[in-house]
Parts: C-alpha cells; sequence; structure tokens
C-alpha cells in the first residue's frame, strides 16, 4: 500500500476546468494502477478515470470521456485529472486510488480491487 493525498478540490462553476492532483508516498517503488473514483450523496462509487504509472492507455467512465483527462508527473508518483466543461452531475467527493495490479478494461472501475486510498476531496459544482 502506498499513502494518497489528494488537493484541488473546492466549489467551482459550472462549465470551469479545475484539475485534480494526488500524490502517492510510501513504498512506490512500484508502478501502479492509480487514479480517481467519485461518489456523489446517495450513490455509488464509481470510477472516473485510471492509468498505470509505468505506462500504458488509460480507461476513462462514459460520462467523462473527452472531457477529463488523466495524467502523470515524471516522477510516476502523482497522477492529476484535469476536468473540462464541468457540471452539476460531476459534483462528488472525487477518491485517488491506486493498486499493484496493472489496469485493464474489466476491472479498472471496481473499487474492491484497489488497495490504497486517500481520504478524498470535495468537488462542488455552482451555476
Amino acid at each position: 500500500q502506498v499513502d494518497l493525498v489528494e488537493s484541488g478540490g473546492g466549489s467551482v462553476q459550472a462549465g470551469r476546468s479545475p484539475r485534480l492532483s494526488c500524490a502517492a508516498s510510501g513504498y512506490t517503488d512500484f508502478r501502479y494502477c492509480m487514479g480517481w473514483f467519485r461518489q456523489a450523496p446517495g450513490k455509488e462509487r464509481e470510477g472516473v478515470a485510471v492509468m498505470y504509472t509505468g505506462g500504458g492507455i488509460p480507461y476513462y467512465a462514459d460520462s467523462v470521456k473527452g472531457r477529463f483527462t488523466i495524467s502523470q508527473d515524471d516522477t510516476w508518483n502523482s497522477v492529476h485529472l484535469q476536468m473540462n466543461s464541468l457540471s452539476a452531475d460531476d459534483a462528488a467527493t472525487y477518491y485517488c486510488a491506486a493498486r499493484r495490479r496493472n489496469c485493464d478494461s474489466v476491472s479498472w472501475s471496481i473499487d474492491s480491487t484497489f488497495d490504497s486510498w486517500g481520504q478524498g476531496t470535495q468537488v462542488a459544482v455552482s451555476s
């Protein structure tokens, strides 16, 4: 497991483009499938976007494809989520998650397959 700390949440106007960041610390010598889940009040937690920090294609939820972009920095220990064209449907608590397994098209959005989680950062969307 690694320690994950999110940043970049807050209250944002609809249509704006905030950026979330997640920094991993601790035992980070390995590569991880790392990314973002979100949970809105009264709804289940859902996968938003993940990527393997060792390289490979990212995976996105259909609801954010074309609007959100996940990326990593050169240290491979941080990932970022650029969120464009934000809408009220995007309001949620966003959680950074990581697992040692590679990302794959079947399990990338299953939260139980991730063993490291951040505390979450809230994104509120105002009109």
